[in-house]
């Protein structure tokens, strides 16, 4: 079991993942129920879950500046952190875009993309609730695999989803909308992979 002293960083760690997959699906929930008339609403939601995210980062960093014990390196649980916060603030990031892109009709391939997001979200999840065991985990690489295998995916249908949308002739604006909507999903997975990376780091370092 992890000693007291730790608990708290692995449940701030448990509490920014969750957030960032609460994030995730709601993203989801908005791309396949598309309704641009309710973008500003959902935004409101979205910048709640990021807000809360915020919160639980910045209470573990005031919590490292004085802690004398840390279950592994400080360094590496300010990049976790961080981490965890990244593949949120991306989340959200592609909300705002199909509202100030004005994006008035959804594309299946973005809702393959934000679906392989989620998937990459929950492995993550799972993940993370194996880290306060990480040295004696059976689990643990199985889910960094997982999450290298969703993000090698969407990064395929990334290509297939751009070269179709720059084929397509469609409205410049929207052309250039999409451009940046789809190159923020893809990051979203690549936020996820990072996360899997800094834990990889972690049991090497303390294995």
């Amino acid at each position: 079991m992890a000693r007291k002293n730790d608990s708290f960083y692995f449940d701030g760690f448990r509490d920014s993942a969750g957030h960032a997959l609460a994030a995730a699906r709601l993203l989801a929930e908005v791309m396949h129920d598309y309704d641009p008339a309710r973008l500003r609403e959902r935004m409101d939601e979205m910048h709640r879950i990021e807000q809360e995210a915020d919160e639980i980062r910045h209470g573990m960093m005031d919590e490292l500046v004085t802690a004398f014990i840390t279950p592994f390196e400080r360094e590496d649980i300010a990049s976790l952190s961080s981490a965890l916060d990244d593949v949120t603030d991306r989340i959200e990031g592609v909300l705002l875009r199909l509202y100030y892109d004005n994006v008035t009709a959804m594309r299946p391939d973005a809702l393959q993309l934000v679906d392989m997001m989620v998937r990459s979200c929950e492995a993550m999840v799972q993940l993370i609730e194996e880290l306060p065991k990480f040295k004696r985990s059976k689990t643990l690489r199985g889910h960094v695999f997982a999450i290298n295998q969703v993000e090698e995916g969407a990064d395929r249908l990334f290509v297939e989803a751009m070269r179709a949308l720059h084929t397509s002739g469609g409205d410049p604006l929207q052309v250039f909308a999409w451009h940046e909507i789809y190159a923020h999903l893809e990051r979203c997975t690549d936020d996820c992979e990072h996360v899997a990376d800094v834990v990889d780091g972690v049991v090497m370092k303390n294995s």
